[in-house]
């Protein structure tokens, strides 16, 4: 193998063991760490792995570089780091990685993306250069930045990455046209979208939705972290919202956005009703489409919405 193909093995591996902190870790990326070492004979042996498990416990290379074999005979001066993330180079909730790199005396080190974070930006790879590492960048680009894209996008952009939601029947109606209890997902799709909320960090609802369905937005058939409740209420006609929810009072898509990214909320799944929906799919801010789809026909009724001819790169139908 050359050393280009070895690189895109272990940097695979990486994104591998990063994607286990989806739902865990934000508002923080997702990263995983495999630290590998070549013997005389030019073998390749993974040493020891670790990835970001939990915001404010330690970082992937942390637990990687810390959590190695004791009873190993490898030198950290003769292996090489691989890590989906430029190394973070300041004090936060733990030490600096880079730092600890460093003071490893790795000899070299494959990065996926850079960090868009200015607390960061390009001063991890800095510190390490300065120390005589070899810094090999940009290994799978286009797959870190898909496996965090809610990350890059709230840094990038100044804005929560945006994922609607919605049920619909087979024959596209979103609620029949008598009122009264409905149910279009199946118990397989209610698990499913149970999952969804646990890797998000909000999830909002229109005021009609909350006064007619009076949803608890929790995941209560999935085992995960609950996603912070909000409610939209332009027209202010809702009272006693329980405390936990964020009640919001904006009057346009951009509002709420700007409302949400000053929360620190990094995403946020839209189930709202059409209203709400439609407003998100005229102003064009958003990420991905789910539609959880039923075999069952209504006739008649609320109609789904509509998505555009150019639609996002990330549209999910489950059937």
């Amino acid at each position: 193998m050359t050393q280009e193909e070895i690189d895109i093995m272990y940097m695979r591996r990486c994104l591998q063991l990063a994607a286990n902190g989806l739902g865990r870790v934000r508002p923080n990326p997702m990263v995983g760490c495999v630290v590998v070492s070549q013997a005389e004979s030019g073998r390749w042996k993974v040493e020891s792995e670790g990835f970001h498990q939990c915001y404010g416990e330690w970082h992937a290379e942390r637990n990687a570089l810390l959590r190695s074999n004791p009873l190993s005979t490898f030198h950290f001066q003769l292996s090489t780091l691989y890590v989906n993330l430029e190394p973070c180079s300041h004090y936060g909730k733990t030490p600096p990685c880079a730092d600890l790199i460093v003071e490893k005396g790795i000899r070299r080190v494959v990065c996926c993306n850079d960090d868009p974070n200015p607390l960061v930006a390009g001063n991890g790879f800095r510190k390490l250069e300065e120390a005589g590492i070899e810094v090999v960048r940009h290994v799978l680009e286009e797959e870190g930045r898909e496996l965090n894209r809610r990350f890059f996008t709230f840094m990038e952009q100044r804005r929560p990455y945006v994922i609607l939601k919605w049920a619909e029947s087979a024959d596209g109606y979103m609620a029949p046209a008598t009122f009264g209890p409905y149910w279009l997902s199946t118990q397989e799709q209610n698990r499913l979208n149970h999952r969804w909320r646990t890797e998000e960090a909000a999830i909002l609802v229109g005021s009609e939705t909350y006064l007619l369905d009076k949803p608890s937005l929790t995941p209560r058939h999935y085992l995960g972290s609950a996603p912070q409740s909000i409610v939209l209420d332009r027209r202010s006609r809702l009272n006693n919202v329980p405390s936990h929810w964020l009640h919001l009072h904006t009057q346009s898509v951009e509002e709420t956005l700007q409302a949400l990214y000053e929360a620190r909320l990094q995403s946020v799944i839209v189930e709202g009703g059409r209203k709400v929906l439609d407003a998100f799919i005229e102003s064009g801010l958003y990420d991905e489409v789910r539609i959880l789809r039923s075999l069952q026909k209504l006739g008649s009724g609320l109609r789904a919405p509509e998505i555009p001819p150019i639609a996002p790169n990330r549209l999910t139908i489950i059937n």
